[in-house]
């Protein structure tokens, strides 16, 4: 049976009004600062810029010649991830866009890049819910925002989704994972890092959303966690794959 897959109903977003404020204020491209297109705060050399993961592993998303069952590392080690769905490899424009949401509270580029998630996202096989990837409460204190909430949120309104902020909890303050210096470090890093409250009500299926995959490590501990509680599949859901 194939899969049931998400789709995607456009919205009329350019009314009398709208046209007016375009007009009066044009949209600015968000990684070059040139007049957007109209439709997105892009300029069309950047849109066009813009590094759409193509052929890649099901399992991890990591960037292939050719179509696979799975890259390598997936075949002797299957992660805990059925499935990943990666929009773009980390790449320019996305090396300028991403900071702006991650480190600079820069929710409009959130939202540029969640619209451009649901593109890539359309096809993946609908999960009953969305899981951001949570940060830890004292990070999100400093930070003020978690910016995997950030694309999920538009993402799960697009695709009428259940947005399910509150299964998954990170439960360890750990050092950022850019500090680690191997994947080895990085999985000891989130050892037991998330976990899944007692008494909720778990989706047979969910996709967890998340801005980067690097190795993988993050995906992998929340995975664990939502599979250890009873939840039966785990997607992931990233703006951006390293390849």
């Amino acid at each position: 049976m194939p899969a049931t897959v998400n789709p995607i109903h456009p919205r009329p977003v350019d009314g009398r009004f709208a046209r007016l404020l375009g007009a009066l204020w044009p949209p600015r491209c968000l990684a070059c600062g040139e007049r957007g297109d109209g439709a997105r705060d892009l300029c069309p050399d950047c849109a066009d810029a813009l590094p759409w993961l193509g052929t890649a592993c099901p399992s991890c998303a990591l960037p292939l010649p050719a179509p696979a069952v799975a890259c390598g590392g997936c075949l002797q080690a299957p992660p805990p991830l059925a499935q990943v769905h990666a929009a773009f490899v980390y790449a320019r424009p996305l090396d300028r866009l991403l900071p702006r949401l991650k480190f600079h509270g820069d929710l409009t580029a959130g939202r540029l890049l969640s619209q451009l998630m649901a593109q890539a996202c359309a096809r993946a096989p609908q999960p009953d819910a969305i899981v951001p990837v949570p940060l830890h409460a004292a990070r999100l204190r400093r930070r003020g925002y978690d910016q995997a909430l950030e694309l999920a949120r538009p993402l799960a309104r697009q695709f009428g989704l259940p947005l399910r902020e509150e299964l998954l909890r990170r439960r360890k303050a750990t050092a950022p994972q850019s500090e680690q210096a191997n994947a080895t470090d990085r999985q000891r890093n989130l050892r037991d890092a998330f976990h899944v409250p007692a008494g909720m009500a778990l989706p047979a299926h969910v996709a967890l959303v998340d801005d980067v995959m690097t190795t993988g490590a993050t995906l992998h501990a929340a995975a664990k966690a939502l599979r250890r509680a009873g939840v039966q599949r785990v997607d992931a859901w990233v703006c951006a794959r390293v390849p």
